[in-house]
C-alpha cells in the first residue's frame, strides 16, 4: 500500500473515533503545549535582554562592589568600598578605557507644583548618555561645566514629566522641580525607552554625582556602580584584567583574599542570562517529558485495543494479498498520525497561551517567541513518541493469522 494511502486510512480511523482520539492525544496537547508556552516566555524575555545589553555594545563594562564577599557563616567583615577615586583611578591609569561613569541610585520624591511623585533618582557624570547609550530627546543632559560649579540641574525621564504635569515633548525644560528637598531646574528630558524586568526606564531623574552625594549622604559613595566604554571590543579583556589589579593595589587585597569588587563585561551578563533561562527551560522540559511518556503509554494502549477490534480488517486484508510489512506500516502510521496530530494542536495551544501570559504580565514585557528550534523538537519529539510505543501494537497487528482473523467475533 502506498504510503499516501496508509496516511489517509490513518486518518479515517483516528477520524471514525474522534472522541478516543482527541482523549488518547491530550497528554501529549498538554506536555507539547506546556514547553511551547514556557519557550515562548523565556525566548522572549531573553530576545528583550539580549538586546538591551547590546544596545549599549560589545566594550561596555561595569565594576561593582562584591556584596557577597562579605556574606557567609565565619567570615570576618571588612569595610566594603568602591568609590569615584577608584573610578578616576581607572581613567587615568587603565589603557583603553575611554569614557567612564560613576553611579548612585535611590528613591526620591519628585515635586512640582502641588503634584508629587515617587522615582528612582540617578548619580551620575556628563558621559553617560555615550556609555549606556542613553540619549536625551529634549534639551541637554549636564555638562563638564554643571559638574564643576555644582548647578542644580536635572534630566528628567518622559514618564516623570508626565507624572508631573510639566507637559510634552520640550516643554518640561527650564522648568523648576524640588529633588526630595533640593530645587532644581530641569534642563532636558530623556528618549523613550519603556520597561524592562518591572524597571520603568523612563520614570528616572538623572542629577549630578555630588548633588546625588547631597540627596543620598557622603556615605553612599562609598558603594557606587563604575560604568564605563573599552575603546574596541578586542582589548576588553585586557581592560578588564588591568581593572581587577589596580583595585587589588588600591584596596589593599591580599595575595589569597577575594576581591571586594567584581568587573562584569557584557559578554558574561549574556552568557549568565543564556545559562539561567536554559536551567528553567531544561526543568520544565523534565517534567514535560514525563508527561509525554505517559501521553506515549496511552496512545500504545489505544493501539491496542484498535488492533483488537479490528482483527476481522486484518484478517481481511491478509486474505486479499496485504503483506505482513503492509499493516506493520498502517498501524504504525496511524500511531505516529495521532501522535503528530496532538503535537500540532498543543504547538498551537502552547503559543497562545504565551502570547496571552506575556501581555497579561506587567509592564514592556516582550512578546511571546517561539524559535524554529522549539517547533522542530516538538513535532520531532511527538513523532518519536508515536514510532516507538506504535511499533508494539503495530508489530503484533501484523503477526495476526489471516484465519484466526477472519474468525474472529
Amino acid at each position: 500500500m502506498l504510503l499516501g494511502e496508509n496516511f489517509r486510512v490513518a486518518l479515517r480511523a483516528l477520524w471514525a473515533n474522534k472522541m478516543r482520539s482527541v482523549l488518547t492525544t491530550l497528554g501529549i496537547i498538554i506536555g507539547v503545549a506546556a514547553v511551547i508556552a514556557v519557550v515562548s516566555i523565556v525566548q522572549g524575555l531573553q530576545f528583550m535582554l539580549t538586546r538591551e545589553l547590546q544596545g549599549v555594545g560589545a566594550t561596555y563594562i561595569m565594576v561593582v562592589p562584591n556584596v557577597q564577599q562579605n556574606q557567609g557563616p565565619g567570615i570576618v567583615s571588612r569595610p566594603l568600598k568602591l568609590t569615584w577615586e577608584d573610578g578616576q583611578a581607572i581613567r587615568d591609569q587603565v589603557r583603553g578605557v575611554k569614557e567612564i561613569v560613576p553611579l548612585i541610585a535611590g528613591q526620591q520624591q519628585i515635586k512640582a507644583g502641588d503634584r508629587q511623585h515617587q522615582s528612582l533618582v540617578l548619580g551620575t557624570n556628563s558621559d553617560w548618555p555615550d556609555v549606556n547609550n542613553h540619549t536625551v530627546q529634549f534639551g541637554r543632559f549636564f555638562s563638564r561645566l554643571d559638574l564643576s560649579h555644582r548647578r542644580k540641574v536635572a534630566v528628567i525621564g518622559q514618564k516623570v514629566a508626565e507624572e508631573l504635569a510639566l507637559g510634552k515633548g520640550s516643554r518640561p525644560v527650564g522648568k523648576e522641580i524640588y529633588v526630595g528637598q533640593l530645587p532644581m531646574t530641569v534642563i532636558g528630558v530623556m528618549e523613550k525607552r519603556g520597561q524592562a524586568l518591572g524597571q520603568d526606564n523612563d520614570d528616572l531623574v538623572f542629577v549630578p554625582f555630588q548633588t546625588s552625594l547631597t540627596l543620598f549622604g557622603r556615605h553612599a559613595g562609598d558603594q557606587i556602580q563604575l560604568r564605563m566604554q573599552a575603546a574596541t571590543a578586542e582589548i576588553v579583556p585586557e581592560v578588564k584584567d588591568e581593572i581587577t589589579t589596580l583595585l587589588r593595589r588600591r584596596h589593599h587585597i591580599g595575595k589569597d583574599q577575594e576581591d571586594d569588587f567584581r568587573v562584569v563585561l557584557q559578554d558574561e551578563i549574556l552568557k549568565t542570562i543564556g545559562k539561567v533561562l536554559g536551567m528553567v527551560t531544561a526543568v520544565i522540559g523534565a517534567v514535560v517529558g514525563v508527561a509525554l511518556l505517559v501521553a506515549g503509554i496511552g496512545i500504545m494502549n489505544i493501539m491496542l485495543v484498535s488492533v483488537t477490534e479490528r482483527t476481522r480488517e486484518i484478517g481481511v486484508r491478509k486474505s486479499v494479498g496485504a503483506r505482513r510489512k503492509d499493516i506493520l506500516v498502517q498501524f504504525l502510521i496511524e500511531a505516529i498520525t495521532l501522535s503528530l496530530v496532538g503535537g500540532a494542536i498543543g504547538l498551537v495551544v502552547g503559543y497562545g497561551i504565551g502570547a496571552g501570559v506575556a501581555k497579561l504580565l506587567p509592564g514592556d514585557w516582550p512578546a511571546a517567541h517561539v524559535p524554529l528550534w522549539a517547533i522542530v523538537l516538538a513535532i520531532g519529539f511527538s513523532a518519536v513518541v508515536g514510532t516507538f510505543f506504535g511499533i508494539y501494537p503495530a508489530g503484533k497487528a501484523s503477526r495476526l493469522d489471516p484465519i484466526e482473523a477472519l474468525r474472529y467475533e
